[in-house]
């Protein structure tokens, strides 16, 4: 009788909960035991970071697919703030947190969630809501970057997207598309042309789409911004030009993403996209095809499909590299020869931080240290968390995604990974021992790769093959996994396949000519 009882009150009960988390704008976490050598110069927020707003400022997400991270997230800060004991009638399953936090104080999420449900496969979107993008933080400003976070925090993150990612490989989501982005390379004719082709057919629908191309293109003349608004006074109010400063502040204006182009149109997505994702969906037209899924020739009918029927959404992994610069040790009154694996291994003083953050970015591919145009080796060290690795010795060293698998890491020697693997693929580039293989890491680490104070000469970081940076003797750069995972759109009728598709069409992965049989001599009769 007690536990139906129990069993009569559970939304009374969790309405009082949510009234007593919502009535407390913020709560402290301290790190535990586990992170005795946390490094304090790494707990310093990068640029353009900070708290965030509170709770009566903010605004629901307009995400769809991110609703699906809100009840996580809501029910692990409801129990940190409101937790009955183990044995209660009322207890709850801890679940995993996919918001990092620090030893600051910070502001917790808007829980305003629930909205969509699953159903037949589909996840049908409310009508009204906005924008759709793919995130752990939704519309809202990012507080933590992920290499701030704790073992547990990063392994929880990891494996809350890792299950999304699953829940959503095997659905449909149909969306309410009312703002679509246009992405194409604007230096190339031709597809300056088709972009035109397809804000034209979208402006022809009986939808009312808001369509956004770049900005570059309003004074095209391939494009033709005045010959396609002329004679309809509605196009000139829905075809609207994005900016690259539009898209790091207001990413969430956007339901979907259509990519005109080869792979590195689709890196270029994810480049401009530093923090909330729409799903991206991309038509090939490159020379590569990885991660461009659909034919261009038939974008009317696949278009029509997925806005009529939804969309399948593969989430790739995605990393956060942040650039440590080394500090001047004045003020500490330290005169001794400095050590980069001291550094980083052992503890700092409270008033005294050896490093500072300086820039920080999420990217899709790789990120790859090498020696630039210095003549000489680059002289890197590798630690994963609180554990020094190895000095390497070698042209540079790259750090991989799973879906980067197939670009430098293959050229380089590495291995190729299925992109639903959560791992770090780390690959030298021509080390100076042959006993450098390959290794494959875990996607909950934070690993670093420095500059020693020592070495003869300094070294270079790109991100995806753009931002390149010097990395002076002390410098290094940390990554991990990204809380903002990049969604691929895939055909629904082979997304089991999909990759393997890739590789072989693209790579001729293990093509041969197939072994003869062997051809057996006839018996003579007797």
């Amino acid at each position: 009788m007690e536990h139906s009882h129990a069993a009569n009150r559970p939304d009374e009960f969790r309405d009082r909960r949510l009234s007593e988390a919502e009535a407390q704008n913020t709560f402290e976490v301290v790190f535990d035991n586990e992170a005795v050598h946390r490094r304090k110069s790494s707990l310093a927020p990068g640029t353009g970071t900070g708290p965030q707003r509170p709770r009566h400022m903010r605004k629901p997400t307009n995400c769809f697919v991110h609703s699906l991270f809100e009840p996580h997230r809501d029910a692990t800060a409801i129990q940190a703030t409101h937790s009955p004991p183990p044995d209660s009638d009322y207890a709850i399953a801890a679940t995993p947190s996919y918001e990092g936090l620090k030893s600051d104080k910070v502001t917790d999420k808007n829980p305003d969630a629930g909205l969509y449900h699953n159903g037949d496969d589909v996840i049908q979107e409310e009508k009204g809501t906005g924008a759709s993008a793919v995130a752990v933080t939704g519309g809202v400003e990012p507080a933590v970057q992920s290499r701030l976070l704790t073992k547990k925090q990063i392994s929880d993150m990891a494996f809350g997207i890792r299950e999304l990612a699953k829940k959503l490989a095997h659905i449909r989501i149909k969306m309410n598309v009312r703002n679509v982005f246009i992405l194409a390379k604007a230096h190339d004719e031709t597809l300056i042309g088709k972009t035109r082709e397809v804000a034209e057919w979208l402006l022809q629908q009986d939808v009312n789409y808001r369509i956004y191309v770049e900005n570059t293109l309003q004074e095209n003349k391939i494009f033709d911004y005045k010959g396609l608004v002329e004679g309809n006074e509605s196009y000139k109010h829905r075809l609207r030009f994005w900016t690259v400063e539009l898209c790091q502040q207001r990413p969430q204006t956007w339901d979907i993403v259509l990519a005109l182009g080869g792979d590195g149109t689709v890196l270029y997505a994810s480049w401009l996209f530093q923090h909330v994702v729409p799903p991206v969906l991309a038509f090939s037209l490159g020379s590569l095809g990885f991660l461009t899924k659909f034919d261009y020739g038939s974008f009317p009918q696949v278009l029509t499909k997925a806005f009529n029927e939804g969309i399948t959404v593969s989430l790739r992994l995605r990393f956060e590299a942040t650039v440590m610069r080394s500090q001047k040790r004045e003020k500490c009154g330290g005169t001794a020869p400095r050590d980069l694996v001291e550094e980083l291994i052992g503890e700092e003083s409270e008033d005294c931080h050896t490093h500072f953050p300086d820039g920080t970015y999420n990217i899709l591919n790789e990120v790859v240290l090498d020696r630039g145009p210095n003549p000489t080796m680059s002289s890197i060290e590798i630690f994963g968390d609180d554990e020094h690795y190895t000095s390497v010795q070698a042209d540079g060293i790259c750090i991989a995604t799973p879906t980067g698998s197939t670009a430098y890491n293959l050229a380089a020697g590495g291995s190729l990974c299925h992109p639903d693997n959560p791992v770090i693929l780390l690959t030298a580039i021509c080390a100076h021992t042959l006993s450098f293989r390959p290794i494959v890491l875990p996607d909950t680490i934070v690993l670093r790769a420095g500059v020693p104070y020592d070495a003869r000469t300094s070294s270079w970081a790109s991100f995806d093959g753009r931002e390149r940076v010097e990395l002076k003797p002390g410098d290094y750069v940390t990554v991990s996994a990204s809380r903002f995972p990049f969604p691929s759109v895939l055909p629904v009728e082979r997304r089991g396949k999909d990759w393997i598709d890739s590789i072989s069409r693209t790579l001729n992965w293990n093509s041969r000519q197939r072994q003869k049989a062997f051809k057996e001599w006839e018996k003579e009769e007797k």
